[in-house]
């Protein structure tokens, strides 16, 4: 990882001095983190198009991490690709391992003064506010979509779209998997930081395993950061040393957590992208996402001339299993037959609407009600996009 960081800041340095000279032809072959992808034949322009000009469209992507993490820069960076492979006039560009820092900034101008990007995906969430932010009023003319990032009308640029994906009905799916094959009914819960986007995970995982296990409980513990190895062993190993058998995860490369599972003999279900080859004997299944669909969709709609900025794109892209924004893990060796009829019957139901997961009453852990008797909060209700409590029969608290 500190060879890349060194590579891309060395990329940059020399960017700057191009921009300088003013030598903009040579940027195309310089580095290795920044560079077209080479798949789907994207350095060709298709014939025509719904655009009418035949020229290639440039996409840049930003990761956190590296694109290798088996957790959430890998699942970006496969839906990229994905969408890269689909269509020869996508010129892919990409670099990994960018901090949360003005480096993202960095990055993203030289996409659009160099690579020539009008769009880009800075995919993690501390890129939004300030950077996303301040480069989306520098050039009013590039799109910039963010993974999560909350679009206010009248307030963010219009340049700037929100995408996500309702990730919690797969996690509420992998729910029910834990709580069937859990021999204590203890569950572990390793997650990152205490967003809404986190807690919601951490809650429907919880409600899924009560929903057939009413005494099932999940003991969440944040790390405090999206990139943390070593207090993910360590939150792991506790949960093992307190008798809970299964784990899962909301961290950037679940791979730590669902290799200790596997060393200390427990079960484990994945995040982000499919981690069953971390953990051959102890994966039930996994919250995978599925970019490439919400990918190839946003760049054929900047192909067809449409945009943010006249609102022919929309600014907030939401979707769920239905959808095709996520989908359920293949379920591993030890689920049993009874625990996927159950998942499977759930996973219809969320995708025919007829199951909503926040549905009255709900409290929180510390008795109060949080959903009334006769409330349902659909997937688009705003009110989850702002959540701050953890669920009846979650261990923990939001402050740590």
């Amino acid at each position: 990882m500190g060879r890349k960081r060194i590579l891309n800041v060395s990329r940059r340095q020399v960017i700057r001095g191009l921009l300088a000279t003013s030598a903009f032809g040579l940027t195309a072959k310089l580095g290795t983190a920044c560079s077209p992808s080479g798949t789907g034949g994207t350095d060709a322009a298709a014939e025509g198009g719904a655009s009418g000009s035949g020229d290639p469209l440039t996409i840049g992507f930003i990761y956190v991490g590296p694109k290798d993490d088996y957790g959430y820069n890998q699942a970006h960076a496969e839906g990229a690709a994905g969408m890269a492979a689909k269509f020869n006039w996508v010129k892919l560009v990409e670099e990994a391992n960018v901090p949360e820092t003005t480096a993202v900034a960095e990055s993203m101008r030289s996409m659009i003064d160099i690579d020539g990007a009008k769009a880009i995906f800075p995919t993690s969430f501390g890129y939004f506010d300030p950077h996303i932010l301040k480069l989306a009023e520098e050039y009013p003319d590039v799109q910039f979509f963010h993974a999560g990032g909350l679009y206010q009308e009248g307030k963010t640029p219009k340049n700037i779209g929100s995408y996500f994906g309702y990730i919690d009905e797969a996690q509420y799916v992998a729910g029910i998997v834990a709580a069937l094959t859990s021999k204590s009914g203890k569950l572990g819960f390793v997650a990152a930081k205490p967003i809404p986007q986190v807690l919601r995970n951490v809650n429907s995982y919880t409600l899924g395993a009560r929903s057939v296990r009413p005494d099932a409980t999940t003991q969440v513990l944040f790390t405090g950061n999206w990139a943390e190895p070593i207090k993910e062993a360590e939150a792991t190993n506790s949960m093992v040393d307190q008798g809970i058998d299964v784990v899962t995860c909301h961290v950037d490369s679940p791979k730590v957590v669902m290799e200790t599972a596997e060393r200390r003999g427990i079960f484990c279900t994945g995040y982000h992208a499919n981690q069953a080859a971390l953990a051959p004997k102890g994966y039930l299944t996994g919250a995978e996402w599925d970019w490439t669909n919400i990918y190839s969709k946003i760049a054929e709609d900047i192909y067809a001339g449409k945009s943010l900025q006249d609102g022919t794109i929309d600014h907030i892209l939401r979707g769920g299993l239905k959808d095709g924004f996520c989908k359920v893990s293949d379920y591993g060796p030890a689920v049993s037959a009874e625990a996927k009829a159950a998942a499977d019957a759930a996973k219809a139901t969320l995708m025919d609407g007829s199951l909503v997961i926040y549905s009255g009453e709900v409290k929180d852990n510390k008795g109060g009600v949080v959903v009334g008797a006769n409330e349902k909060l659909e997937q688009k209700d705003p009110k989850l996009e702002q959540m701050d409590y953890l669920v009846e029969g979650v261990i923990g608290s939001v402050g740590g």
